[in-house]
């Protein structure tokens, strides 16, 4: 506890808290050397938290307790870059590196050292302070633009809020989120990152701090513009480690041995050595890639002495001296010539680059996603820059990071305000713009192609091109338009015989006949795929009027008991379900013929479970999905219920049984184990 002469004088406590506390901060983030257990840091940090409350006069920015970020939203403005922060030209293999070394040497006319340092893929920030206070966070933005992230880069326990000295500096860094930690928070998610750099860059780009805060983000920082002129990069990296920043301790420094004194003492972790060495440390690191906490895509060689640094300059966008050698070349590189906006047949707004075309897994790829604004945003992509290209999945081209900026000061790509099919005010929802307007063209379109195709009621002859001409000639403005027109009106259009009207008609009087399962798929609800329409149906949903009714009531309890049924689906049914266009597409299609029932599994007469009434709660060895075992009542004559009530006779249970056991046993339902169901069953 605070001593009594501490406790009089709550701004010396506060003080002494705040030292400690800084102390304490950087033996863990940046040394990864705690010197005191996690109860001891919360208590004295508890106890600046309760000074700072009962005297706000005593918070200061550089405060640890600033660390725990805000839950107010806050603006991302576009501020002006102080210092360069340029791209870098690459080499693929050790032959262009060593080229690339003879060129500096032969430019600079003096003898070079020179500093490899691991290219980590991460975020870029630029760290900017004033009198040892940290002033301002700016990402990369097009180089000479960023956004300011000043509140969110507070949160990250390795960015030092006061250095040790009252310097005035400006610092380049890389934030990026550990491979572990990646993998444990993105196995979270509803929609998975494809890497933990786009993790990082979309967590740093948040409005409300406190979510950062949240994420366990790291750095390291690797350049620094001091005041005061030093001579080489060496001693940039050892000023910046006196100041409390984290620098990566895997650096190379290949020299003339005259060059390497006092080095291997004073950096026992860098790996030293002559240029002999430098094609041996370039294979080893290719080699430990793998098995590093943090993803890593090659390594940046540096020229060590700053006045060779000036004389060899700068070209228009990457330092003569610093060359990024990449470890093999991406799978795809090009370059972004516009950006297009694509509506879905459920409304959602997907921007879409058009590239250069390049050659990719065989095949030529001139588009690629971009899923959303906040894609976008995170890349800080905009026309003009040269892309990576990657097939997730080997299905679908996305853009995968902004390899170099483009030279026309192109800024970040922004996402239309309204629709570019109806113009219609787009609206958000989570991380997707919409298009609210059901008669949008495009999602007419959509709806119809999806409705036809063969997955769905397969109505043959209504291919795109045939569709795109119904729409055109104004024979079918939705769906249930298909089943109203008169085929007999495309026979007044080139490409339309006799014999592909008829094949057309009987298309349409086909697909009449497919199953409710088939109709209720094709309806094209958002999350209502072939699993959840399976799900439903052997849950006892076998017609329409089933799920409209559970839409009025607005209750998404009966479906979230399903297994394999969660919250989004359960939720975005009802609503679907609600929408008036939706209810008045379901009737027309049910007038025009469309089967909107099955025939429930007949039970078995006078079988063994005959006059009782199953529900099943928790999960089974056996049985997977769980529903499989109320199949099993339904052939024994039994009957099965999706929620426990007064009717309900037996509860199947499993292992982590829900609310559904403690109704079962205040109700007095026979509860049946697994293995003495499967013994009933025998």
């Amino acid at each position: 506890m605070p001593s009594s002469s501490t406790s009089n004088n709550p701004k010396r406590e506060a003080d002494r808290l705040r030292d400690l506390l800084r102390r304490y901060q950087h033996e863990y983030h940046v040394l990864a050397r705690p010197s005191v257990s996690d109860q001891e840091y919360d208590r004295l940090y508890d106890r600046l938290l309760e000074l700072e409350k009962l005297h706000p006069n005593l918070a200061s920015p550089d405060s640890p307790t600033q660390r725990v970020g805000s839950d107010l939203t806050q603006e991302l403005p576009e501020v002006p870059h102080s210092v360069p922060v340029l791209s870098l030209d690459k080499a693929y293999a050790a032959a262009e590196l060593d080229t690339w070394i003879q060129k500096c040497r032969k430019a600079s006319g003096r003898r070079l050292s020179f500093v490899a340092e691991e290219k980590i893929d991460g975020s870029s920030i630029v760290l900017y302070y004033k009198k040892g206070l940290l002033d301002r966070a700016v990402t990369r933005g097009n180089g000479l633009v960023g956004n300011e992230v000043t509140g969110n880069v507070r949160t990250i326990g390795a960015v030092p809020l006061r250095l040790a000295r009252p310097v005035t500096v400006a610092v380049r860094g890389e934030i990026f989120l550990p491979r572990p930690l990646f993998d444990s928070i993105n196995a979270s998610m509803e929609i998975p990152y494809a890497n933990p750099r786009n993790l990082a860059a979309g967590t740093l780009r948040r409005v409300k701090s406190s979510e950062v805060a949240a994420v366990p983000l790291d750095i390291f920082v690797y350049e620094g513009y001091f005041e005061r002129a030093v001579q080489t990069h060496v001693a940039i990296l050892e000023r910046l480690e006196e100041l409390g920043f984290k620098c990566n301790p895997r650096t190379g420094l290949f020299a003339e041995p005259e060059d390497q004194a006092g080095l291997r003492e004073r950096h026992p972790r860098w790996r030293i050595g002559g240029f002999e060495e430098l094609e041996g440390y370039l294979e080893q690191s290719r080699r430990e890639r793998s098995g590093l906490p943090y993803d890593i895509d090659g390594l940046v060689v540096k020229v060590n002495e700053l006045p060779a640094r000036e004389a060899l300059g700068f070209t228009g966008h990457h330092p003569r001296w610093a060359l990024a050698f990449k470890f093999e070349a991406p799978e795809a590189e090009s370059a972004v010539e516009r950006i297009e906006v694509q509506v879905g047949r459920t409304g959602r707004i997907t921007p879409v680059a058009r590239i250069r075309p390049v050659k990719l897994s065989g095949s030529t790829i001139a588009n690629a996603t971009l899923h959303n604004q906040d894609y976008v945003s995170l890349l800080e992509l905009a026309i003009g820059d040269r892309v990576s290209i990657s097939k997730r999945g080997d299905v679908i081209p996305a853009v995968e990071r902004v390899i170099e900026k483009n030279e026309l000061g192109n800024s970040i790509w922004k996402m239309p305000d309204a629709c570019p099919s109806c113009r219609t005010g787009l609206v958000a929802q989570g991380a997707h713009l919409f298009c609210p307007n059901p008669d949008c063209p495009d999602q007419v379109r959509g709806r119809l192609r999806f409705f036809a195709a063969r997955d769905q009621m397969d109505i043959e002859g209504m291919g795109p091109e045939t569709l795109e001409t119904l729409i055109r000639q104004g024979l079918v403005k939705d769906v249930q338009d298909l089943y109203t027109f008169d085929p007999g009106a495309l026979l007044e259009l080139p490409g339309f015989g006799e014999k592909k009207v008829e094949g057309i008609r009987a298309g349409i009087a086909a697909s009449k006949g497919r199953p409710f399962r088939r109709v209720l798929v094709a309806l094209g609800i958002p999350e209502l795929g072939q699993k959840a329409v399976e799900l439903l149906a052997e849950s006892g949903y076998h017609d329409i009027d089933s799920l409209l009714s559970l839409a009025d009531r607005g209750d998404p309890a009966p479906l979230l008991e399903i297994h394999g049924i969660g919250e989004r689906t359960a939720q975005t049914l009802l609503a679907e379900l609600s929408r008036p266009d939706v209810r008045r597409r379901i009737q027309a299609l049910r007038k025009a013929g469309l089967v909107m029932a099955e025939q429930p599994p007949r039970a078995a007469a006078g079988g063994p479970m005959t006059g009782q009434v199953w529900c099943v709660t928790g999960v089974f060895e056996r049985f997977k999905p769980r529903e499989q075992a109320m199949e099993e009542v339904k052939k024994r004559g039994g009957k099965v219920s999706a929620s426990v009530t007064a009717n309900t006779t037996h509860l199947l249970r499993g292992e982590n049984p829900g609310a559904k056991l403690d109704k079962a046993r205040e109700l007095g339902i026979t509860i049946v184990e697994e293995a003495e169901f499967l013994r009933l069953l025998t």
